[in-house]
């Protein structure tokens, strides 16, 4: 249970980092941003896959 615990606030320290890098650099080239009229579209795709790397080697270090 104490990894487990470990796991958590490494996670959320990482989802800390991650929403600082993202408020502070704005859109990340790669993330796709639509406007037509009324209608917007935001997929922030590169985003999404920094995020994906960062958690997989979280991930993997911690199943060492």
């Amino acid at each position: 249970m104490v990894s487990f615990g470990r796991l958590l606030i490494v996670l959320g320290a990482a989802l800390i980092v991650v929403g600082l890098i993202v408020s502070v650099f704005g859109r990340l080239p790669g993330d796709f941003v639509y406007k037509r009229g009324n209608f917007s579209f935001y997929f922030p795709l590169m985003t999404s896959i920094i995020l994906s790397i960062v958690l997989t080697l979280l991930m993997w270090l911690f199943r060492r």
